[in-house]
């Protein structure tokens, strides 16, 4: 008779003072962050916020898990982004701030997992074919 046992990875345990690291991805955009005690401040690239990101679609976009879960205002993100986009650097860095938020409190995990933050994008751009000029776009077919 054979048992069935189901092995979860280690939960990465932090003391108090320690900062938490987590990173997110988007398309080929990648976000590192670092959450820390403080006031829930967000800095990217060692800019404000707003002065980073500076149309506000972009902004609601990277507050909305911090919105979302009200332990945020605990704590500060600094992060750093390159690749991509400013748009798939933006959900980027809103997946690395929804890992952090789970990863502090496991009973916001579930709030984000239903806004879809914590499921990482994974379309990327198809790669270009050759005798084509684009990755689907055919050239014209003539018939004589």
């Amino acid at each position: 008779m054979t048992e069935t046992s189901q092995q979860t990875a280690p939960v990465q345990e932090t003391k108090p003072g320690e900062p938490i690291w987590t990173s997110g991805k988007r398309k080929t955009a990648i976000a590192r962050v670092k959450t820390s005690a403080g006031s829930g401040k967000v800095v990217v690239n060692r800019k404000e916020l707003e002065k980073y990101f500076v149309i506000e679609r972009h902004k609601n976009t990277v507050l909305k898990p911090v919105q979302l879960v009200p332990v945020s205002s605990k704590y500060d993100f600094s992060v750093n982004v390159n690749g991509g986009g400013l748009c798939a650097q933006s959900e980027a860095v809103r997946n690395g701030i929804s890992r952090a938020l789970a990863k502090l409190d496991p009973a916001s995990k579930v709030k984000l997992r239903d806004e879809g933050f914590l499921t990482r994008d994974a379309r990327e751009v198809e790669r270009k074919k050759p005798g084509q000029p684009k990755a689907r776009k055919k050239f014209q077919w003539t018939k004589r």
